[in-house]
């Protein structure tokens, strides 16, 4: 057990928000050796013309201000989602905002999109590009401000901004702590704007173009996610992250925080949010590469969701509980279930329970 491991305990004893700050600054400092290397052949596989070491991702909300891209992929991720950004730097809510429910090996947060804004998140960007680990796939999820008119106008920015850094870009349209925000996830409003900021990305002045994708809430109806998916493949988008936190409150959780308002993610979100990108690729039937997420926290629960479907898979919430070194042992272990299966590779197990 490492010495990071070992204080993992006495971290978890503060408040939840404090507890994740100083991670980032430990990470930021160099604090946090990085994990062993591993090569492993099975698991290196190929998206939107990008090619991953390991499908294991860290979704967005961890770093939001795009810190520590790169201490994070020395953790053992093939890749590293940064944000929410939004075009203006916000607070977001009032705190506490962020509850571990750790009976449930679970999170709420209501966080509200604080970040600082996409010139400060451009300018670190800029600096990962130029450093050693440049060529790094990190992600960008972009979002919009609280308090804006113009919802369209806010995503445009923010891929104008910072598309030229981006290994793809996302558009949030489903965090349930910013007021109307999950409205955006209707089938007119939705069109109207993946179509603005398709044409937005299009417009990059640069040879590559970063693949588009939408990040979706795992609450939709299933004529919701099947409008979803053909607004995505009419209108070419590249892309769709399955799933954000739920609004739900299952009714087995035990821990006395569950009341609280926000986003739940971690364990109880895990069935929900397979089942939504299993509809996704039973629509979709391939056509569109889908990055599963939530509730994640083992390489069997990633090794299901690429076998419901995803491409790739991203967690965050586990690290609360398991450590930073999750990425390497889930990475680790999906290479033993492939070979256990006689799968060559991670592309050849995508959707294998539809078929």
């Amino acid at each position: 057990m490492s010495l990071i491991d070992r204080l993992m305990p006495a971290v978890r004893l503060l408040d939840a928000e404090t507890a994740h700050g100083i991670a980032v600054t430990a990470l930021e400092r160099g604090w946090v050796p990085p994990a062993a290397a591993a090569s492993h052949e099975s698991l290196r596989t190929r998206v939107w013309d990008l090619d991953f070491a390991n499908p294991v991702g860290l979704a967005a909300g961890f770093d939001k201000d795009a810190r520590v891209p790169a201490p994070l992929l020395g953790l053992g991720f093939g890749f590293v989602e940064v944000g929410s950004v939004t075009p203006r730097p916000q607070p977001g809510n009032p705190r506490p905002r962020l509850f571990r429910l750790t009976a449930d090996r679970a999170v709420i947060n209501r966080m509200g999109f604080n970040n600082m804004g996409m010139e400060a998140i451009a300018a670190r960007l800029e600096a990962f590009r130029k450093g050693p680990q440049g060529r790094g796939i990190v992600g960008v999820n972009l979002g919009r401000n609280k308090d804006t008119v113009d919802e369209a106008a806010d995503y445009v920015a923010g891929i104008q901004r910072l598309g030229r850094f981006a290994s793809y870009l996302v558009v949030n349209v489903s965090s349930p702590n910013t007021p109307g925000l999950r409205l955006l996830q209707d089938k007119a409003p939705l069109t109207r704007l993946l179509a603005s900021v398709k044409t937005a990305r299009d417009g990059l002045a640069q040879p590559r173009k970063p693949p588009l994708l939408v990040k979706i809430a795992p609450d939709l109806a299933a004529e919701d996610i099947a409008d979803v998916a053909a607004v995505a493949e009419d209108l070419g988008i590249d892309g769709i992250i399955a799933t954000n936190t739920t609004i739900s409150r299952p009714d087995n959780l035990s821990d006395p925080r569950k009341g609280e308002t926000g986003g739940l993610s971690g364990a109880p979100l895990r069935d929900m949010s397979q089942g939504v990108l299993a509809q996704l690729y039973h629509q979709t039937r391939g056509r569109i590469p889908l990055i599963g997420v939530g509730g994640i926290a083992s390489a069997t629960d990633a090794y299901a969701r690429i076998r419901a479907g995803a491409s790739l898979v991203q967690f965050y919430s586990a690290m609360v509980y398991e450590g930073p070194y999750l990425a390497a042992r889930v990475a680790a272990g999906l290479a033993d279930l492939l070979a256990r299966d006689g799968i060559a590779c991670v592309a050849d197990a995508v959707g294998a329970d539809h078929r």
